[in-house]
């Protein structure tokens, strides 16, 4: 890492560190998610980053999860790579557990642009009847698994009448395990999560100590997370990667408000070519991104990840600026198994130009849309 990059994340994190001392859920807005009192903006003023031209939005309110699967702009907006592409533009952030608690905060306008998984996505599309959003990148393939307690689990069958828990109702993990259980001839109540397995929705921070506890007996959650459990004992009975061709599936996805895409089309392809630069350095240099992933998470979460479960959750995924749109059919087609959705339509939902046109700036190969979209 080099002395600026050094200096950079040293500065930026200490001015989130003294903004994120006072956050708080944000109770009136009923997402249970966490926002930045201070701005992006802000700390790259601290660290002199804040360069470029004028875009077209003073401001800019980005939402993603304190998940090593959205490292993107866990490490992209602490290091002052998001605020140097967006010049003045103010970064506002917030955090989520979720997506589907995202989807409601986009809809709201209370966020612009989020990192989230394709199953929040398609379901935030498909409500609105094709109008609340668009899938403008891809992020991160794989990074999710069901772990358990092999004391009580010892093979897929074993399942039967015990607790597992996923992030949220109607997430991408959860859409998982309720496909996965469906397949395997298990019947399960999507809504209520009973049956013959019970799925209890619990959010990440909590599921380490569940599982402690012995309130549940195994979870299909995203990195970290599935590592912490594993330090404590949990056994992987089932890797998400497993279940895909290639082992390539799209685990977190951008999405942006529609409204906003049209208003500011600039910030948005600001905001992509961060993404792509992020990317870029994330894959040049693993192991410093590793490493400031953590700590970025640490800034977030007051705790910072053990090199166990550190390395082991890392070495689960990988960034990518393509949103892998084949699989998310695929993704949508589990939720209709899980009874948690209709047979949708996804025609539009991708709109990939301007990815397209800060990857050919980049030098770098564009991304298909698979028919879903612009692209």
């Amino acid at each position: 890492m080099s002395a600026l990059h050094r200096t950079r994340v040293r500065r930026s994190l200490a001015v989130a560190g003294a903004g994120l001392a006072a956050v708080g859920l944000l109770s009136a807005c009923g997402y249970g998610s966490k926002s930045t009192t201070s701005s992006a903006a802000t700390q790259a003023a601290a660290s002199g980053s804040a360069t470029g031209a004028k875009l077209s939005a003073d401001t800019v309110h980005i939402g993603y999860f304190a998940n090593l699967t959205h490292a993107t702009p866990l490490i992209g907006i602490q290091n002052g790579q998001f605020q140097k592409d967006l010049g003045s533009t103010t970064i506002k952030t917030q955090i989520f557990n979720a997506g589907p608690s995202e989807i409601e905060a986009l809809n709201s306008g209370a966020i612009d642009i989020g990192w989230i998984g394709p199953s929040p996505s398609i379901n935030g599309y498909v409500k609105s009847k094709g109008t609340a959003l668009k899938i403008i990148s891809g992020a991160t393939t794989g990074g999710a698994e069901l772990v358990v307690n092999p004391a009580k689990i010892k093979s897929v069958a074993d399942l039967k009448g015990k607790k597992i828990a996923t992030p949220q109702l109607a997430n991408t993990q959860d859409v998982a395990l309720l496909n996965f259980l469906s397949t395997k001839g298990f019947k399960v109540d999507a809504k209520s999560g009973q049956g013959d397995v019970s799925v209890v929705r619990t959010d990440n921070s909590l599921t380490p100590t569940a599982y402690q506890t012995g309130a549940i007996d195994g979870a299909w959650v995203p990195e970290p997370t599935a590592s912490k459990l594993v330090a404590e004992g949990a056994k992987v009975l089932v890797d998400e990667k497993s279940l895909w061709p290639d082992g390539k599936f799209v685990s977190t996805n951008v999405i942006v408000s529609q409204t906003f895409l049209k208003a500011h089309p600039d910030v948005v392809e600001a905001v992509l070519k961060a993404s792509v630069d992020t990317n870029a350095w994330i894959i040049a240099n693993p192991a410093e991104a590793k490493t400031d992933a953590n700590t970025a998470l640490t800034a977030l979460t007051k705790k910072a990840l053990s090199t166990k479960v550190l390395d082991s959750a890392w070495s689960e995924l990988s960034v990518t600026n393509d949103p892998l749109a084949s699989s998310l059919q695929s993704e949508a087609d589990h939720a209709v198994t899980a009874g948690l959705l209709t047979k949708p339509d996804l025609t539009g939902i991708y709109d990939l130009t301007l990815l397209n046109k800060v990857l050919t700036a980049a030098g770098q190969p564009t991304v298909s849309a698979a028919g879903l979209g612009a692209q």
